[in-house]
């Protein structure tokens, strides 16, 4: 697969934000959690986040994630997902774990 050029990736807004709430999605076909994300001056997000196998919603709060904030939103499962948590993704999805900084940093910190 043909890598696109560093403008391809700037065009993307990636940025740091603390999970305040996570819950489980009951309607989404696949198990997801409904996750709100401070991402601090770029505001309050909402997503719906594939990651049940290693994460228990109660572990989530309080954990910093990364996330592209800039995708259109997309209606998931009777949430309006605003931003796509990134994480290393195995098994066709089913397996993710989350991309995240391992030291805290200001919600809203860019990713470049």
């Amino acid at each position: 697969m043909p890598f696109e050029p560093v403008d391809g990736f700037f065009r993307y807004q990636l940025a740091v934000g603390t999970v305040l709430t996570a819950e489980v999605n009951a309607k989404a076909k696949k198990p997801a959690y409904h996750l709100v994300i401070d991402f601090g001056p770029w505001g309050t997000k909402h997503t719906s986040a594939q990651l049940t196998r290693h994460y228990v919603p109660e572990d989530l709060v309080g954990t910093q994630v990364v996330a592209v904030l800039n995708f259109p939103p997309r209606r998931i499962a009777d949430v309006t997902s605003e931003v796509l948590v990134l994480g290393a993704v195995q098994d066709e999805g089913r397996d993710v774990i989350l991309l995240r900084p391992d030291h805290p940093v200001p919600n809203g910190t860019l990713i470049s």
